[in-house]
């Protein structure tokens, strides 16, 4: 099967597809028309308003297929496993068909290979047997939803520094008389410096860039080597609406990030519950049912808001935690001491969250010989009845020296990729999660394939 991006013309026949779709739910104007007289929210100050753009017509062509695929990854970490009965239980499972589990989450699309939250990534995430897609949500100086992992990370996930729009940055990159790039450390893009159609104008690449750079280009070319720039030719980035029309295509499920804004709120009359209510409502005229949603945030306050305002989309709002938001004041958070942590699994529950996604180091410990185990944050949400997710697998580099943050505490676990698996493992089998977001889905998909995890 070929997947390829539409041309003008079969855009034009898909987005009138689409705009009948719509009629024919009760839409009696076009959605480009509807969009510019849509008003998304009340500034809470002043009651202004702010009106959402019209439409960008979809570049993307919905796929009737897909073939899946694990690629050599996942046999790469099972041979690289010390021998036990997983690893035998696992290598029988090497002639499996490859098929979808909503077990594995992509996590921004495959960044381990491609630049995040591209259409490239998206799709080979979906090919590797993700049964959810993310996108983490930013908004443009317009007010237009699209998929980047920070309001302020366009320096480093795109090109915007090699073009124009660069001069239009909160801190643009200086050149002095020489030629010489002087503030590296400095440069900050943001997704609300410019507007959608600029946005669209950008080509993604993968996230990294060098602050101590003297020129744009060795700014830009930053790359970890541990990941590739050898599928980052393309880079087409997304605007929400988009990224569902894409994941709907492709089967998926959907799981939206609102993240923090960096600028000031109300924006331009633009309010936190405007932005929180435009993402809810982005999937409503989508038309994709609230069971096949997945809204995250690391705010409670965006989750309250949810669980007040869209009691349906709610149900399934995940409350994302690391130490940085979970901590108890002047303390440090320990995932086995209940005292270091700001609310307890049982107040979780009871405020009506459902759903919780900790960092997995959060939710597995070590006995200190080796021995991986669930936590007792990991224990105590089970025993609250919260359903739990985690991420981010495969988000570090090679794991001959312990992991680094996304492993904190197994380093005496932790000495070769292969250990990747039993990590997956007792998150599954012990730890009970029912997913596991991933920078490279088929590794996840494998195992839930192997395991029998839907």
């Amino acid at each position: 099967m070929t997947i390829s991006k539409n041309s003008a013309n079969e855009r034009a026949q898909l987005y009138n597809a689409v705009l009948n779709k719509f009629k024919r739910q009760g839409f009696t104007l076009p959605l480009a028309i509807i969009s510019t007289f849509l008003l998304i929210g009340c500034n809470e100050d002043d009651g202004s308003s702010m009106i959402v753009p019209p439409n960008l017509p979809p570049t993307i062509e919905p796929i009737q297929s897909l073939a899946y695929t694990y690629g050599v990854r996942p046999f790469y970490l099972v041979n690289d496993m010390d021998k036990s009965p997983l690893k035998d239980e696992l290598l029988a499972c090497k002639g499996q068909t490859p098929s979808k589990t909503g077990f594995s989450i992509a996590h921004r699309g495959a960044p381990l290979q491609f630049p995040e939250h591209t259409y490239d990534g998206y799709v080979a995430s979906a090919q590797m047997g993700a049964g959810i897609l993310e996108c983490d949500v930013a908004f443009t100086n317009d007010g237009e939803l699209v998929c980047r992992h920070a309001q302020n990370d366009l320096h480093t996930t795109t090109n915007i520094v090699a073009t124009p729009l660069a001069n239009q940055c909160s801190v643009p990159p200086i050149i002095d008389a020489n030629g010489t790039l002087t503030n590296a450390a400095d440069i900050e893009c943001r997704t609300s410096d410019i507007s959608v159609r600029d946005f669209k104008s950008l080509t993604g690449k993968m996230d990294a860039a060098n602050p101590k750079a003297t020129s744009i280009s060795a700014y830009m070319n930053a790359t970890a080597p541990w990941r590739t720039d050898l599928y980052s030719q393309n880079g087409e980035v997304l605007t929400l609406k988009e990224h569902i029309a894409l994941a709907s295509s492709l089967g998926m499920k959907h799981t939206p990030e609102l993240k923090e804004p960096v600028v000031t709120m109300p924006f331009n009359g633009y309010s936190l519950d405007a932005y929180r209510q435009q993402l809810i409502d982005t999937y409503k005229v989508a038309g994709v049912p609230a069971s096949d949603v997945y809204p995250q945030s690391f705010s409670l306050a965006d989750i309250d808001y949810w669980i007040n305002n869209e009691p349906n989309y709610a149900t399934n709002a995940v409350y994302l935690i690391d130490d940085s938001n979970e901590s108890a004041a002047g303390k440090i958070f320990d995932k086995n001491d209940p005292t270091t942590w700001k609310h307890s699994l049982a107040e979780l529950k009871a405020r009506g969250v459902n759903i919780i996604a900790p960092a997995t180091w959060l939710l597995v410990t070590s006995d200190g010989n080796g021995k991986l185990l669930p936590s007792a944050y990991a224990l105590q949400a089970k025993a609250n009845g919260l359903d739990i997710l985690t991420w981010s697998l495969e988000r570090s580099g090679p794991l001959k020296s312990g992991g680094g943050w996304y492993y904190s505490g197994l380093s005496d676990a932790i000495n070769n990729d292969g250990d990747i698996m039993n990590v997956i493992d007792v998150l599954a089998q012990e730890v009970g999660v029912k997913g596991i977001f991933s920078d490279w889905p088929a590794t996840v998909s494998y195992y839930a394939n192997c395991k029998g995890l839907k």
